[in-house]
């Protein structure tokens, strides 16, 4: 056996186990390991599910696979756990249901080990990654990941605003074809990513706050931006494909820890983009909630120096960075004519400045040209901050495979 690994990544110890040779579902020559879905995960919220935890209880997730692969590992997150995580058991399989469906076909289903072993426990302030499963796996397609948490598992890592519905039953449920299952919320719980083998290029990561994590998106059906990326992306043959990870936080920002929406992209950076599987670029778009909720009293050089301190940190790991342009906002609640000042200024650096590998400028694509301060009405979802589904579709269209993938 190999000897045990530890990783680690800014403010996160990703443990590594090693697998008896005979449990290996490792990449062949021809197959890397690829991120295929992420979630960026936060601190529990001072109310509700993620506060209070769960005891004896079987949480079925989905993850929405944006490359496919002959095997695959998961991860479970405890970073922002206080005590050990027990996962019991647990077990992937495709998706066999419409969306919004728990249901798996049972003689499909596989049990994920770790070290070997079908259980493991967690500690807290650790991201654990399972043992490879030879599972084939289509892109495009959704995984059903199911966790037996015997608990108390205390307050929860989690992500909140997953735009995915998840499940839950009583007991170890991890085997069940679904009929046994509730609708539990929206987010996701403890459950931080999923890894393939694949002949797929990389993995583009899109980092960001609530505009990259598809807030006000219609649930279930995969259209944030990132989303239609991937799906773009899937059109093309195997070997330049590319996994897509939105480790989009809403209300996110670049300088401040805001609690549930996150550490500062500063502080997650390391965990969220530098602790992927096989990345090959980054979209950086972020900055809005700094500028929105200072109403202009932060200097643009602020916020600049941390896309320097991103670009630096990338291009060290061999990662080419995509600069994003700071959409329009105004009419929303937080919009002061300071800080579109602030805006306009940081903009023009990721124009203008040559320190991206290349620059994706949406603010030009969803801008209204009659009134560039705000969203095209045909863009905007409502509240003049966030697009909706077609914005959604204007910013995928806008990205330049070439340049990420």
């Amino acid at each position: 056996m190999r000897p045990r690994r530890l990783v680690a990544t800014a403010a996160v110890v990703a443990v590594v186990a090693t697998v008896p040779a005979s449990a290996r579902a490792e990449p062949t020559a021809r197959t890397n390991w690829v991120g295929s879905w992420s979630a960026a995960v936060t601190v529990p919220g001072g109310s509700g599910t993620s506060a209070t935890g769960f005891t004896d209880t079987t949480l079925r997730q989905v993850a929405h696979l944006s490359v496919g692969g002959g095997s695959l590992r998961v991860r479970i997150s405890n970073v922002y756990g206080s005590t050990p995580l027990t996962v019991g058991a647990a077990t992937v399989a495709p998706r066999t249901g419409g969306a919004g469906t728990p249901q798996v076909d049972p003689a499909a289903l596989r049990p994920l080990t770790f070290d070997g072993r079908p259980s493991v426990t967690i500690p807290a302030g650790v991201e654990w990654r399972s043992d490879p499963v030879p599972l084939r796996v289509a892109g495009n397609s959704d995984l059903v990941v199911s966790l037996y948490l015997p608990g108390p598992t205390g307050p929860t890592t989690w992500h909140q605003a997953g735009y995915a519905t998840s499940f839950r039953a009583g007991g170890d449920a991890t085997a069940d074809a679904g009929a046994g299952f509730v609708v539990l919320d929206r987010s996701r719980y403890f459950l931080s990513g999923v890894d393939v083998s694949t002949r797929a290029a990389g993995a583009v990561v899109f980092f960001g706050d609530s505009i990259t994590d598809g807030v006000v998106s219609t649930v279930d059906a995969n259209l944030r931006y990132p989303d239609q990326v991937a799906d773009r992306l899937a059109q093309r043959p195997e070997a330049r494909q590319c996994g897509v990870l939105n480790v989009g936080i809403s209300g996110n920002r670049l300088l401040a820890n805001a609690g549930a929406a996150g550490d500062s992209a500063l502080a997650r950076f390391g965990r969220d983009v530098l602790g992927q599987s096989g990345v090959r670029s980054v979209v950086l778009l972020e900055g809005i909630n700094d500028i929105g909720n200072s109403r202009g009293s932060l200097e643009p050089e602020q916020l600049i120096a941390v896309y320097r301190q991103f670009v630096a940190r990338a291009h060290e790991a061999g990662i080419k960075v995509v600069g994003a342009t700071i959409l329009p906002y105004e009419g929303a609640g937080y919009y002061s004519e300071a800080g579109e000042a602030d805006r306009q200024a940081v903009n023009r650096w990721i124009r203008t400045s040559g320190e991206f590998d290349a620059v994706l400028d949406l603010d030009a694509v969803t801008r209204d040209p009659a009134n560039p301060g705000r969203l095209l009405p045909a863009y905007d979802s409502g509240d003049h901050l966030h697009p909706g589904d077609v914005g959604f579709g204007a910013m995928a269209r806008a990205v330049d495979l070439r340049k990420v993938c």
